[in-house]
């Protein structure tokens, strides 16, 4: 077995036997363990009572963090003519029609979030195989097949996150960088909490929220008392 690097020794030490704790606890414990040489990820885990075989217990949604991911995100935008400038004019990276769809299909995929104009989607539905599995489909649900195609880039460029539970029911994020204040970090976990617990299904039956993780990029991670931080 590998022998443990001084600083996971440590992470691991001080995480022991700490559970269930407060999201103020568990983001100062996840902050000062977060050690490596870049700046890492502050991400977020919550395992949910759904099985995401039946529709009717899909849960997926949109939350603009109040302070932003610390990501820049890259944005492509499917449009043409005037609503191709207004993207272009928002600041997306990527703006194209067929020609963005041939490279896509050429496995060049050189962005975080894509962007369709209604009559766009026949061309962005060829890809489906290639964006789904990715979770970078447009789908009109999450505000990504839209005519308002600047409030939509400026929206993922500032600090906006989808989320979509997997396999498992399990529903994962970035919610900011380590570097970000501590206040910051607790108000951007309690806006995904927030936001995950309002997307709650019809179908879901039983306990909704089952288990909360906060961790680094790098770091272990610990559990949040569900209760509290969800506000159930």
């Amino acid at each position: 077995m590998a022998k443990l690097g001084k600083r996971t020794r440590t992470a691991r030490e001080a995480f022991a036997g700490k559970t269930d704790l407060s999201v103020e606890e568990a983001v100062a414990l996840v902050k000062a363990h977060a050690t490596s040489k870049f700046d890492e990820t502050v991400e977020i885990a919550l395992n949910l009572g759904v099985d995401t075989r039946h529709a009717d217990q899909m849960v997926r949604g949109v939350v603009g963090l109040p302070n932003g991911t610390g990501k820049t995100m890259r944005v492509a935008v499917f449009a043409r003519g005037p609503k191709a400038d207004e993207a272009k004019e928002a600041g997306a990276d990527i703006i194209g029609a067929e020609d963005l769809m041939e490279t896509i299909q050429g496995g060049t995929i050189e962005f975080d979030r894509c962007i369709a104009t209604p009559d766009m989607m026949p061309i962005v539905g060829r890809l489906g195989k290639v964006l789904g599995p990715r979770n970078l489909m447009p789908n009109p649900k999450v505000g990504t097949v839209t005519m308002d195609v600047k409030a939509a880039v400026e929206a993922a460029k500032g600090g906006e996150v989808q989320f979509k539970a997997e396999k498992g029911g399990v529903v994962h994020a970035g919610v900011g960088k380590a570097s970000f204040d501590e206040a910051k970090l607790v108000e951007n976990v309690r806006a995904f909490i927030s936001a995950v617990a309002k997307a709650k299904p019809t179908g879901a039956k039983g306990t909704y929220m089952k288990k909360i993780a906060l961790s680094s990029t790098m770091g272990p991670g610990v559990t949040l008392d569900v209760a509290t931080a969800s506000g159930e």
